[in-house]
């Protein structure tokens, strides 16, 4: 805990397509992890052009994105399953060190 408070974590950001995410969500089911944010009908612009966040037919031809944020421990197998996701899929995934005020919400104690 740093003097705010506040306890190290990591964010995982993962852009897939919505007939992936279930893949997505099982995997991080699996290490434990507390609980996600996914964000239907994400727009942007990639390798294969502009995509765009609204559904035309039905929820499963756009794009999500999963938030989450994991104890140290657990980022490993989380980001090394997501990497193997990807590895035939489309998408992208973004890691980063996060600071939260309630680290118990996210399944961790007063690690540093």
């Amino acid at each position: 805990m740093n003097e705010l408070g506040l306890t190290r974590m990591v964010k995982v950001e993962v852009v897939t397509r919505a007939d992936d995410v279930d893949a997505v969500r099982t995997l991080l089911h699996a290490s434990g992890v507390s609980g996600w944010t996914s964000l239907s009908g994400v727009s942007g612009f990639g390798h294969h052009g502009t995509h765009e966040g609204r559904l035309l037919f039905n929820d499963r031809a756009g794009l999500v994105m999963l938030i989450v944020v994991l104890p140290y421990d657990r980022t490993e197998a989380v980001v090394t399953g997501l990497r193997d996701i990807l590895a035939h899929r489309p998408g992208v995934m973004f890691v980063s060190e996060a600071w939260v005020s309630r680290p118990d919400y996210f399944g961790a104690g007063s690690a540093d």
